[in-house]
């Protein structure tokens, strides 16, 4: 492998280079209006894959935003990969709180910040950056690797589940490698075993026709804001137990072994509060936080809006005001059922003057969670003590990969997480980075990863190979 990795390390500062170009282009897939920056970030991710040395890189339209797959299969007798990513990112808001631009990609010290940079720009391209390094030094990959690269990961993945389906033949493999995803600490090498699953939906409360003056009408009509602010207390108790009617009754007990591994962690409440800065924990009674981040079901609210909120005062009554939830789901639930549920006892909470309606922009994916005795774990927790001279641990992942579902029913693959984003790198928020040592171990990691993969021919005990 000396080979391999000299290559990487001969090549680092231009790769670098490449990464804070592909931070650059704007790739907000929930926002209209940055469409052809999506399209733009699907043509670069191809032409990276053609300049790798990946002769069929090739991106397809849907009826969304672009897929970008390539392959090689030059090796007939070896185990076959669909390495996965996305090239999407969340929005930049709120602006105000980044120190420096979001898509100006800026290095301090051995960070490097930019919105996407970490969720999932710069996981993404390791293993491209892989795939060249041994293309460039011996011609050829230890095993075969397929790559799919979707531009709606950050809105649920609407229309990758068709581009699948269509698509069987040309995506198989013997297991999915989602360079998406993220390792619990950037001190130990993790393993992530298990997703939660999602269920988004997004409501309006409307009163008057429009914004009145709330001289005149105050105290004559239901004011949208404070209704909606009944209607979204209402799913909580005081305790912060979700109080929407039916929300647990699928949920599966945690079982012990899970909640002893899960204890015997190296975490505290105190340093994890002081990394995010709050006062206190919050969340269902009964867990610990990190099984109430992993392994429970969530409801949070992501946005409330209505009325004048610029500088100064407008005494309005407003017309409307809305929110978004999305919740955090676990094994057993189903996200159709849940959104059903909350909009449920959203109606049964409306108040007398107001109306409620439901918005488009509803999505979800079920949890997901792999044998703990597949293959690619195996392999996966060799390639990790290549690079850092110990086992990995395996935890839970707090968020979501929507696709999962989708490869495991649609091409009968489960799905193994090797990205070396971390949890903690700001993912979603403002000022969001990625550490850029691990650039180098992540491309360690994966370059041992198809190593020990070729060496490995036991497929047989691989649920869904």
């Amino acid at each position: 492998m000396e080979d391999v990795l000299a290559y990487l390390e001969q090549h680092s500062a231009r790769h670098l280079e490449e990464l804070r170009a592909f931070v650059r282009i704007p790739s907000v897939s929930t926002d209209p209006q940055h469409a052809p920056d999506v399209r733009r970030a699907a043509g670069w991710v191809a032409a990276r894959l053609g300049a790798a040395g990946l002769t069929d890189a090739r991106v397809h339209g849907t009826p969304g935003h672009p897929v970008v797959t390539a392959s090689w299969t030059g090796a007939p007798e070896a185990p076959t990969v669909l390495v996965y990513g996305h090239y999407d990112v969340q929005p930049p808001d709120p602006l105000d709180r980044w120190d420096t631009p979001p898509f100006e990609p800026t290095q301090r010290g051995g960070l490097l910040f930019g919105r996407g940079v970490s969720d999932d720009k710069a996981p993404l391209l390791i293993p491209i950056r892989v795939a060249e390094a041994f293309l460039q030094t011996r011609g050829a990959l230890p095993v075969n690797v397929k790559f799919l690269f979707e531009g709606e990961e950050e809105i649920g993945s609407p229309h990758l589940a068709a581009f699948v389906q269509a698509h069987v033949a040309q995506l198989q493999a013997d297991f999915v490698l989602s360079a998406d995803g993220g390792m619990w600490r950037a001190d130990l090498p993790t393993l992530t075993v298990s997703a939660r699953g999602l269920a988004a939906l997004e409501f309006t409360v409307r009163g008057p026709g429009q914004d009145l003056h709330s001289g005149r009408h105050g105290g004559g009509l239901h004011n949208p804001l404070h209704a909606l602010a009944r209607m979204i207390a209402s799913l909580h108790d005081a305790e912060g137990r979700v109080a929407v009617a039916g929300f647990y009754d699928d949920v599966l007990p945690l079982s012990p072994e899970v909640r002893a591994d899960t204890a015997a962690l190296p975490f505290r409440d105190e340093a994890y509060l002081r990394e995010v800065g709050a006062p206190g924990t919050f969340g269902e009674p009964g867990y610990s936080t990190l099984e109430r981040q992993w392994y429970r079901p969530t409801l949070e609210v992501n946005g409330l809006w209505g009325g004048y909120t610029g500088e100064g005062s407008k005494t309005v009554l407003p017309g409307e005001a809305r929110a978004k939830i999305t919740c955090r789901l676990v094994p057993g639930q189903d996200p159709a059922r849940v959104r059903e549920q909350i909009r449920a006892s959203l109606r049964r909470h409306t108040p007398p003057g107001v109306t409620v309606t439901f918005g488009d922009g509803e999505h979800g994916a079920p949890a997901y969670s792999i044998p703990p005795d597949h293959l690619g774990l195996r392999v996966a927790q060799e390639a990790l003590r290549a690079v850092y001279g110990r086992d990995p641990l395996r935890v839970g992942m707090g968020g979501s990969v929507p696709i999962c579902d989708t490869f495991r029913d649609v091409l009968g693959m489960d799905t193994v997480f090797l990205s070396f984003a971390v949890g903690d790198e700001n993912i979603h928020a403002p000022n969001e980075f990625f550490r850029l040592a691990r650039l180098q171990e992540g491309a360690h990691a994966w370059a041992a990863y198809f190593g020990a993969l070729a060496r490995s021919r036991d497929l047989a005990g691989q649920a869904g190979g």
